[in-house]
């Protein structure tokens, strides 16, 4: 409304401008004689400004009146709105508040009739209580006359017995303290000897108990074990397309395979089989080293000393990367963590080392399992089942370091554990499993029971024929240096040594000395896998003739 009436007041002032410069130019312009016509035209101007003026004010003030009006009407539908909203708001409180109420009053009811039930089993139970204590009072009375006639009767017993007492020591000639004393002594000496033959029984029979229960735990632990059998050479063959392609890995005067030969470590053998070269090296990484360079060489065709070494370097480089990765994913597989890099690097060497035909990270692995699978047997918890697998395949980690050392690959990979913060549970099955230093918890015997395990099983390793018959001939030879050796046996592939003697010259005592001596001194001079039983057999024979 005000902007209305500014807008009108703002005509009006425009207007009478307008109309003063028009009458101030026409009186410029004209004379006194028009000055009337201008007044009447100013006063027409005036006129149709100030109607101009009061239609602009009425449309403004029809303007603000249908502006009002709707407010109202607006303002009014948002208030019928409001209450309506408040109204359901109020209903649906109020059903809430009944569902509430008619809840509780469900609740009340049940805790009620719960509570009445309470109260009639506490009666029950009272009513019982008074039942039961009425005849535990009779059964009170009850035994208080028992007792005065049990007192009765031993008033009387212990009168009788001081008159037998009495009637005995005159006819044993004792009195009662000396009859005691004897009397005590003969119990004294009967219950000693019975308590020594119980005694004896009990640790044969836990003897018996803990063999069986031993043998039980290993045959359940290999027979959990699928294991393949494993054999491999000290020699390797490379297989050619033709015979044509030997002149040009031999090379001028004998120059390409030099300095293959310089540049592997490895021995190659070029001979008149057909289409095959032997390649031939104690260490099965360089053997496989100038096998993959071969393979290379051949199928690019250019070979020569320079090329020779360039792709000797490659295949280095190639095969250390190979190493790790199999070594990550042994340990992936097995599910050990937290090793390090360094060990994980020996663990993917152990794929290129094998122990009289086995291979050796195969052994590991499966030592590795076997460790698992007994300690679950045993019983131990998952911690302990977890280290003794990375104890079964660390066990042997010494055998594959790069460095050289004059320890036994027992002590060596205790000293590498060692040196990368293995547990010390580790470190010690490490270095026991050939009882090289004092076992000290429960996981290195499982190590060493798991290493024979896999070494002893039939197929794993194989040896030379010559030097296993040479081995089992030391075997008897040995044990027949001792007197009264009469014969001995290597049986089980030299894992057991049967030695039968003279009974006329060997005691029972004598013998187990005997099996002592011998196995010591076959740890001591010789050389052989897993372990060697030595059972002694003496026996006597008494022959007599009925003529």
């Amino acid at each position: 409304m005000q902007d209305v009436l500014v807008a009108i007041i703002g005509g009006l002032m425009a207007g009478m401008g307008i109309g003063y410069f028009i009458v101030h130019a026409i009186l410029k312009r004209s004379n006194q004689r028009k000055l009337e016509e201008i007044n009447r035209i100013s006063d027409l101007e005036i006129e149709k400004a100030r109607v101009t003026a009061q239609r602009m004010v009425s449309e403004a003030e029809m303007k603000a009146e249908k502006i009002v009006s709707k407010a109202e009407q607006k303002n009014e539908t948002i208030k019928q709105q409001k209450i309506q909203e408040s109204r359901d708001n109020f209903a649906r409180l109020k059903a809430d508040f009944e569902s509430y109420k008619t809840t509780q009053s469900v609740e009340l009811k049940e805790r009620e009739l719960k509570a009445v039930a309470i109260e009639k089993e506490i009666a029950a139970k009272t009513q019982d209580l008074e039942s039961r204590e009425a005849e535990v009072k009779m059964l009170r009375e009850n035994l208080d006359l028992q007792l005065k006639i049990v007192n009765k009767k031993k008033e009387e017993l212990e009168f009788a017995n001081e008159k037998r007492i009495k009637e005995l020591e005159q006819i044993a000639r004792m009195n009662e303290s000396e009859a005691k004393e004897h009397l005590l002594q003969a119990v004294k000496a009967k219950a000693t000897n019975d308590a020594l033959i119980i005694e004896r029984e009990v640790i044969e029979q836990a003897k018996t108990n803990a063999n069986k229960e031993a043998k039980k735990i290993v045959i359940q632990t290999i027979q959990r074990m699928c294991a393949e059998y494993t054999i491999e050479n000290s020699v390797s063959v490379f297989n050619l397309d033709s015979d044509d392609i030997k002149g040009q890995i031999i090379g001028r005067e004998g120059r390409n395979i030099r300095a293959l030969e310089a540049a592997t470590g490895a021995e190659i053998v070029v001979d008149d089989t057909p289409e095959a070269i032997v390649i031939s090296s104690f260490d099965p990484i360089r053997r496989e080293i100038a096998r993959l360079s071969l393979k290379r060489l051949v199928a690019d065709g250019r070979i020569h000393p320079a090329r020779i070494e360039e792709v000797v370097a490659k295949v280095k480089k190639q095969l250390d990367e190979q190493i790790i990765e199999i070594g990550e994913r042994t340990i992936i597989d097995l599910d050990i963590h937290g090793l390090d890099p360094y060990l994980v690097k020996m663990i993917g060497r152990m794929r290129f080392r094998s122990s009289y035909g086995q291979n050796l990270l195969k052994h590991s692995s499966e030592t590795a399992n076997l460790c698992a699978v007994m300690a679950a047997e045993l019983g131990l918890n998952p911690k302990q089942i977890k280290l003794a697998k990375r104890a079964g395949l660390l066990h042997d980690i010494g055998k594959v370091a790069e460095e050289e050392s004059e320890l036994s690959h027992a002590l060596f990979g205790m000293k590498l554990c060692e040196k990368y913060n293995e547990n010390p549970i580790i470190i010690n099955a490490v270095g026991a499993h050939h009882d090289e230093i004092e076992m000290n918890n429960i996981i290195s015997p499982i190590v060493q029971a798991c290493d024979a395990i896999s070494g002893a099983r039939p197929g794993a390793r194989r040896e030379i024929l010559e030097s296993y018959l040479k081995r089992i001939n030391e075997l008897e030879e040995l044990a027949m240096t001792y007197e009264g050796v009469q014969k001995a046996y290597a049986l089980q592939a030299g894992r057991e040594l049967r030695v039968i003697v003279e009974s006329e010259k060997v005691t029972d005592q004598y013998a187990d000395d005997l099996a002592f001596m011998i196995s010591q001194k076959i740890q001591d001079e010789m050389q052989y896998p897993g372990q060697v039983k030595v059972t002694v057999i003496r026996e006597k024979r008494a022959t007599a003739f009925a003529r």
